[in-house]
């Protein structure tokens, strides 16, 4: 959810005016916390509707009012990293968005790999808003030789999956991508594993197995599409 409120705060800077109703500052700070004791966070997102020019601040009132939440707890969950808000004039959408960068550790430059040089991942090698985040795709890996010692579109090189493990520890990779076909997903996650690779995006179908100290992200998106069927059938749409 850090990561959706601070996108939405992207777009809230080409904002023209917002409402600027603040009930009041953080109500508490938590300074010192770590990781695992931060709250779900339940600060809603910017709209999406807000892209015009000069909003300079945003107020939990006025999110809570939008979304249907708390702003007591909104400002709670910021106040668990410290005094962003100002009394009466709400959250300067600069320095919550500096904020929430440094929280995501998104104020520094990470390194992606992907597995797999197909449609899938040619496409998200080439994909410009991973740099302007700060993510640099580094490599493409496959198990084809005619695709390895290729470029994608926009120059990222592919290399042979076998040399995973040397490249990840002299490009400093930290992030992996999964966008292989599902048989061969649990494998080529192993191979991940055993590169060093602690955080990992998968793509590929079907559940995978991965070791405590390895984050794994799943997006299936055939069960989103199904999620989407699910809400036309219920409409009574039947086209």
């Amino acid at each position: 959810m850090w990561l959706f409120c601070y996108n939405r705060l992207v777009a809230c800077e080409n904002v023209e005016q917002s409402t600027l109703e603040n009930t009041g500052g953080p109500s508490e700070r938590g300074a010192g916390l770590r990781a695992h004791d931060q709250p779900p966070l339940r600060i809603p997102p910017v709209s999406q509707r807000a892209r015009k020019r000069g909003v300079r601040t945003i107020s939990s009132q006025s999110l809570a009012e939008q979304f249907h939440l708390n702003a007591a707890q909104i400002r709670k969950d910021l106040a668990y990293f410290g005094e962003f808000g100002v009394r009466g004039v709400g959250y300067y959408v600069r320095d919550l968005k500096r904020h929430l960068r440094q929280i995501l550790g998104l104020d520094r430059k990470l390194r992606v790999a992907i597995m797999g040089a197909g449609n899938l991942g040619l496409a998200l090698a080439d994909y410009p808003g991973f740099r302007q985040e700060g993510f640099e795709i580094s490599a493409l890996f496959d198990n084809l030789r005619e695709k390895v010692g290729q470029q994608s579109r926009l120059g990222v090189a592919i290399h042979d999956i076998h040399d995973l493990k040397k490249i990840a520890r002299r490009e400093a990779i930290r992030i992996a991508v999964i966008a292989v076909p599902a048989p061969s997903a649990q494998h080529v996650l192993n191979l991940v594993v055993a590169a060093g690779i602690k955080a990992v995006l998968n793509f590929s179908p079907g559940a995978l197995q991965a070791p405590p100290d390895v984050k794994l992200k799943s997006v299936d998106l055939t069960v989103s599409l199904e999620s989407l069927s699910f809400f036309l059938a219920q409409d009574g749409d039947e086209t």
